[in-house]
């Protein structure tokens, strides 16, 4: 990976690897972008703060242009769906439905903590994940994802909670998010936990293409972000 994120690996050997799908996630405080070529993932990957909005588009074209691929040769569209940054699952969910309208391509939403546990699966091997992100406010996003069957089973979440109601797990499980940056004591218990760990766009693209396959991608109007906090926005005096 070169020292702005960008990069290319090879993507897990799948059914579906005669596909081309554009991902991207905005739902943290990095920028992911990535191309699925034939089964084989190229990538960007910026530490973006609050400037997604401006970033994500000259990625996204930046990628294929390097594969000499226009967006309407591309087979769908991916993102990162939630929980996460409010203001970053908009541009996700908004530059989705541009996009797709504009080049007439189906959809695809797929959860950030999925996300977290495909990279960890792609990244070490992890079968069994706790995934976490900060949700700031004394919160956190959590979900629990099994691998059977080349596929991930959700046992519980997505859900928001301060991190001492977080649920135990038993067994070997694993971390991966920012959850366990923000809340170290959240790691105790597991096999081990890797905080830098991302919802990344090549683990959404990975995700997604198994499931276009089986068409389960939506019109440009479908996409919709996932909130799972009962409300959106809140006063600085609320917080």
């Amino acid at each position: 990976m070169s020292r702005d994120g960008s990069g290319k690996m090879p993507a897990p050997a799948r059914k579906d690897q005669a596909l081309n799908l554009l991902a991207f996630d905005t739902a943290s405080e990095w920028c992911t972008a990535a191309l699925w070529q034939d089964g084989a993932v190229a990538f960007r990957a910026i530490h973006a703060g609050q400037t997604h909005s401006d970033l994500l588009l000259p990625m996204l074209m930046e990628l294929l242009a390097e594969a000499g691929f226009s967006l309407k040769q591309m087979d769908g569209l991916a993102y990162g769906m939630g929980p996460g940054s409010f203001t970053g699952l908009r541009i996700a969910c908004g530059v989705a439905q541009g996009l797709a309208l504009g080049a007439d391509l189906p959809v695809l939403g797929i959860s950030t903590l999925e996300a977290l546990a495909e990279e960890a699966r792609q990244t070490l091997g992890a079968q069994a994940v706790l995934a976490c992100l900060d949700a700031r406010m004394n919160e956190v996003y959590a979900g629990r994802y099994l691998w059977s069957e080349g596929n991930w089973q959700c046992q519980g979440g997505p859900l928001v909670c301060p991190p001492d109601a977080l649920p135990t797990v038993e067994g070997a499980w694993f971390g991966a998010g920012s959850g366990f940056a923000a809340y170290p004591g959240l790691a105790r218990g597991l096999t081990g936990a890797r905080a830098d760990l991302l919802p990344h766009a090549r683990a959404i693209a990975a995700l997604a293409a198994a499931r276009f396959v089986r068409g389960e991608g939506l019109p440009a109007e479908g996409a919709e972000p996932l909130y799972i906090r009962d409300k959106v926005a809140r006063k600085i005096s609320e917080r």
